[in-house]
């Protein structure tokens, strides 16, 4: 490969990322990046942080090994030189002409509240968690960690405990942010060289809610300045709440990190059951001027049951028919509406509990008789709580009537083996496959 091959290669590298990328993320990441130097070994580029290089290296290694020389391992070969910033000597920097970091604002729906938050049993514990760090930031859980699927309430709660500290505790200083957008923050800040601001405003906020941190993964520089800026709000006894798709154990964090979010409360959103999908239903048509019929609000409930996001587009569609059409509501009506959204999710297959004793007995070995009974033998204990885990998990029907099917216990029981096995499958990774083995003789 000759030298003018390399550079050539270099510029086609960069009209190939200009053409795939947003304007916004070439301006930001690959348009500061400069040629230094090349051979036909390697390439020496000036990037104008540490940043730059984790974000080419993470985002386009593989491309970047098709357009320029290789090493011996198959990377490509490139020499990264960090820029060193000018500093005056003979005069002081006007500090007004010094451009401000620009800090994401707070912007919170307003119909994210605690009041339009439809409570039920899958939400109800993360709910008065959340309400009770609103009325008392910094002084319960620090941090709250909810984790749970997408659509489920967590960024919900996260603007519904923003809206009370707002009301409730003027005073105080309150930033939501996605982690995408701290992220932005941060490289903002570089380029306008105010990074020291940036890092003195987050470090003076009352109560800081992150959403999406699962994003932070595989970023480790980025990860560094949270995790700081985290500890900082921490030892000031300054409230965090953040959420994320997976608990923090099964995320690509440093173990730093993942230790931080544990401190506090770690809460779990699971997918809401029946009742709550009707409530939901039934709340967000009231809220459009859409009058659905309970028979027809448990139609939709029993099609529509992955998360809230899908409840609400199917709202959308049906008020949107209404306005234009004028159809009298029924089940046929709504299935040819939202006939696109009901294929795949089919109505929610009908699980009994003895079908999950029946799966739970095979693959723990042992008897569903023992499951039902009171023996405190270890192995036959911890089946009946992942019977009980399952139950609650797969079933819509009442916490009452799901325990009475296990020999009469009582509801209470049934919420102390779900908790128990919900903490331990984040741990135990041979518990997790056998639980998950279970439900998949169900579903099949």
């Amino acid at each position: 490969m000759l030298e003018c091959d390399v550079k050539s290669g270099w510029t086609q590298f960069i009209e190939f990322i200009e053409n795939r990328c947003s304007a916004a993320e070439f301006q930001n990441w690959i348009a500061p990046i400069e040629l230094i130097d090349s051979s036909l070994e390697k390439i020496t580029i000036q990037v104008p942080n540490i940043f730059v290089k984790e974000y080419l290296l993470d985002n386009f290694k593989e491309i970047l090994a098709d357009f320029l020389p290789l090493q011996s391992n198959g990377d490509p070969a490139i020499v990264f030189q960090i820029a060193v910033e000018e500093k005056p000597i003979l005069s002081m920097p006007n500090l007004h002409e010094v451009e401000e970091p620009a800090i994401s604002q707070l912007r919170l729906n307003p119909l994210y509240t605690f009041e339009n938050f439809i409570e039920g049993p899958s939400n109800q514990f993360v709910k008065s968690a959340a309400f009770g760090i609103a009325a008392r930031p910094g002084k319960s859980y620090n941090p709250l960690f909810i984790h749970g699927g997408v659509g489920l309430g967590k960024t919900h709660l996260l603007h519904s405990i923003g809206h009370y500290v707002q009301e409730h505790h003027k005073k105080q200083k309150v930033q939501l942010i996605t982690t995408e957008s701290f992220i932005n923050d941060i490289v903002d800040a570089l380029r306008s060289k105010s990074i020291d601001k940036m890092k003195r405003y987050y470090r003076t906020l009352d109560v800081l809610l992150i959403d999406d941190i699962q994003f932070l993964q595989n970023r480790l520089n980025f990860e560094e300045e949270f995790c700081n800026t985290f500890e900082a709000l921490l030892n000031q006894n300054k409230q965090i709440v953040i959420t994320s798709d997976k608990p923090p154990t099964q995320l690509k964090l440093s173990e730093r990190m993942v230790a931080r979010m544990e401190w506090g409360l770690v809460a779990h959103m699971s997918i809401p059951d029946l009742e709550t999908r009707v409530a939901i239903i039934k709340h967000k048509s009231e809220t459009r001027g859409l009058n659905i019929p309970n028979q027809i609000a448990f139609f939709i409930a029993e099609h529509i049951y992955n998360n809230v996001r899908q409840i609400e587009g199917a709202i959308n569609r049906l008020s949107a028919h209404s306005r234009l059409m004028s159809t009298q509501m029924n089940e046929e009506v709504v299935e040819k509406i939202l006939s696109e959204m009901f294929q795949g999710n089919g109505p929610m297959k009908r699980i009994s509990v003895e079908e999950i004793l029946k799966s739970v007995a095979a693959v723990f070995e042992v008897r569903i008789s023992e499951i039902k009974g009171e023996s405190r033998h270890k192995e036959i204990a911890l089946a009946r709580q992942v019977a009980m885990y399952l139950a609650k998990e797969m079933i819509d029907d009442s916490l009452m009537k799901i325990a009475s099917s296990f020999g009469g216990k009582t509801h209470s029981t049934l919420l102390h083996a779900w908790k128990k096995i919900s903490d331990q499958i984040q741990m135990n990774e041979t518990l997790r496959k056998q639980v998950q083995m279970v439900r998949r003789n169900i579903e099949n």
